[in-house]
């Protein structure tokens, strides 16, 4: 009985890989005949988008409209191949035409979804260049801070955390989306900017804080102190920042520089009353005046 069954579904898959279209219907040998119209159903389907003919084809429309809107439905249903044909034939046969800069955008957005983040990031910062005064160009401005913070290192499990990493795309992130606030604080794209730079800042300011405790823990004073120094002027209300100020104060004491101590101390006590290194700090700071 197993052997049967084993032939005949060897049998229906032979058939059905032998799909050929006749007049008016689809042959299937050995099992039955279809109508041409499920038939057609079947083979577009097949195709992935609607706008593929038989012979493989893209259909395309009459207007730039047309073709723009197929685009956009193409990248919704994740048909990237037949978006870029539509949107890069927008561009080239209407390239006057309002739908042309939005193919552009759109092209960028198809990079972003496809996790090309670089590369969005760049086509994003292209539309910006090329169309300042677009009505969009905003959005784009936004998108190219985010596809910056998508290209960083993340958390993994069995990896390095994400602080551990290389920073370089983090800092182009936070660079950009930190333009973006500067510039146009009242835009309506404005306040997921400033979450994302919170979210690149925080990202930096980990990645000080780590290399700070590596050199702290090592007892190499001066490093230590560098690390803790930028992570407390360059991302003023980190989590880490009322502990670095507390060893932002033990390195510089250790090598003698007895007044950034009592700085780093004064700014522990003054930003952070309710933290609980503040008896310590007002301790060591009395020890010295």
């Amino acid at each position: 009985m197993a052997e049967l069954a084993k032939e005949s579904a060897d049998a229906a898959s032979s058939s059905l890989s032998r799909l050929r279209v006749g007049r008016g219907s689809v042959i299937l040998p050995g099992l039955m005949r279809l109508p041409a119209a499920l038939a057609l159903s079947v083979l577009l389907a097949a195709c992935g988008s609607k706008r593929v003919s038989f012979s493989g084809q893209l259909k395309y429309g009459a207007t730039a409209e047309a073709n723009y809107e197929a685009g956009v439905d193409e990248l919704k249903h994740d048909n990237y191949a037949e978006a870029v044909k539509f949107f890069e034939y927008v561009k080239t046969k209407y390239p006057f035409s309002k739908y042309a800069p939005l193919s552009e955008l759109r092209l960028a957005d198809l990079k972003f979804d496809q996790e090309r983040y670089v590369e969005a990031a760049e086509a994003y910062q292209q539309f910006v260049t090329m169309h300042p005064t677009h009505e969009d160009v905003e959005y784009a401005e936004l998108r190219v801070g985010l596809s910056y913070l998508r290209d960083a290192p993340g958390d993994f499990v069995l990896f390095p955390p994400a602080h551990e990493k290389d920073q370089r795309q983090v800092e182009k992130a936070a660079r950009a989306l930190r333009d973006f606030v500067q510039a146009k604080p009242d835009s309506k794209h404005a306040p997921q900017a400033r979450k994302l730079l919170a979210e690149a800042e925080g990202r930096l300011a980990s990645h000080e804080w780590y290399v700070g405790e590596y050199y702290f823990k090592r007892k190499r004073w001066a490093g230590a102190a560098g690390r803790y120094e930028a992570l407390v002027e360059k991302y003023p209300g980190s989590r880490h920042e009322a502990e670095a100020l507390m060893k932002l104060a033990r390195s510089y004491l250790e090598i003698d520089e007895k007044h950034r101590a009592r700085t780093a101390l004064q700014k522990l006590i003054v930003k952070h009353p309710q933290d609980p290194r503040r008896p310590e700090a007002e301790k060591l700071l009395a020890s010295l005046r």
